[in-house]
């Protein structure tokens, strides 16, 4: 749903929303980056302090790697694989190596499926009522999120996550299986979809990685996308839209067919499962760059995941650390060079000022519950 909404904003509001793209300096990137680590707060779980922790450890090890401005490289300790700290190995070893990890010590079977049918698949219309606005506005900041070259959709997904748990009558139960939780997150990643489109299609920027391939080969095929794109070749610009409008509701279709098929899996005892997901975790981190060297780094998060799990510490402040750290210093640094080394750009430049209230703001946000809880008490 979060796709489609998406790709109906791409066709109607393209240049205008285009237009506030290009308002994304380097110092309002920063401020949107530090609005996601503000996020930290709100995802550490029962213990912020431990969330903070987990966050901060991940932003040093952030530094590790090539100098974003100067080129040098910082911490490698002579490693030319470690001038760039591969994130999908981490992801990989910190939720699916660790998750493995501790089932094997466990020696549990993994969770056994309820009773899979197609029509249990099926949300109800009440339920379909309750995450209606969920929808609506985690989608609305992803196609936000999305213009916003380099933000990409995890970000989104964290910001439409933290959004929908703040207005959330019930935040304690997010983390634990709350549907609100489940749709913002989805909805805001797939918003992105059409929210990456708007700068490329209309500005000749492309918003992530996969729209650059696509600027690439609607090069290739003589056509430059920008301000004339929608007179000049306005036949296909539509037939986009249409085609990724078709694939989102085939992509609905074929989960819903194959989800009763892919249910089982977790009847699969897990002295069996196990090793295969670990199994599919070297095989697949060995894939990215044919390097073994990466299939250590997924190694080393997965034991690094498993410990934080035994020890209370989330693992998603790390993976968000880990997205916009990197983002952060480098927006800010190339900010502070174009204003000859002055700080005026964090209170002078409208938009980046609004970021950064409201990163304090989501911060201080759950610090002021938890002392108020506490007096409470």
């Amino acid at each position: 749903s979060g796709g489609t909404l998406s790709i109906i904003v791409l066709m109607f509001l393209s240049p205008v929303l285009a237009s506030w793209a290009l308002k994304f300096s380097a110092s309002e990137s920063f401020a949107l980056a530090t609005f996601g680590l503000s996020i930290i707060a709100s995802i550490s779980g029962e213990s912020l302090i431990k969330g903070l922790i987990a966050g901060v450890g991940r932003l040093l090890i952030a530094t590790i790697g090539l100098d974003p401005m100067g080129g040098f490289p910082r911490f490698t300790g002579g490693f030319v694989e470690l001038m760039n700290v591969p994130f999908i190995p981490v992801m990989i070893g910190l939720f699916a190596a660790s998750e493995a990890f501790r089932s094997m010590e466990q020696n549990q079977q993994i969770r056994q499926g309820a009773k899979v049918a197609i029509g249990s698949l099926l949300l109800p219309w009440q339920t379909l009522r309750r995450i209606a606005l969920t929808i609506l506005r985690s989608s609305g900041l992803g196609v936000f999120i999305g213009m916003i070259p380099g933000a990409g959709a995890d970000i989104a997904a964290f910001v439409a996550y933290n959004e929908t748990r703040r207005f959330s009558k019930t935040p304690e139960n997010f983390g634990k299986g709350e549907i609100k939780a489940v749709a913002s997150c989805e909805a805001g990643a797939n918003g992105c979809t059409g929210g990456a489109l708007l700068p490329m299609l209309t500005l000749g920027i492309p918003g992530d990685a996969v729209t650059a391939i696509m600027l690439g080969a609607l090069t290739l095929q003589g056509m430059q996308p920008g301000p004339l794109m929608f007179t000049d070749h306005g036949d296909m610009v539509y037939t986009l839209f249409v085609g990724m409008i078709f694939c989102y509701f085939m992509l609905l279709v074929l989960g819903l067919l194959s989800l009763k098929v892919i249910g089982n899996v977790v009847k699969i005892p897990g002295n069996i499962l196990t090793p295969m997901i670990l199994a599919l975790c070297v095989v697949g981190t060995y894939a990215l760059n044919n390097s073994l060297f990466d299939v250590g780094i997924m190694l080393i998060a997965g034991v690094v995941g498993y410990f934080m799990q035994k020890g209370g510490y989330p693992a998603s402040p790390v993976v968000l650390a880990l997205i916009m750290g990197p983002m952060a210093e480098s927006n800010f640094r190339r900010a502070l060079s174009l204003s000859g080394g002055s700080l005026d750009f964090l209170y002078t430049r409208p938009i980046t000022l609004a970021l950064l209230t409201l990163a304090a703001f989501t911060l201080l946000t759950p610090i002021i519950r938890k002392i108020m809880r506490l007096r409470r008490q």
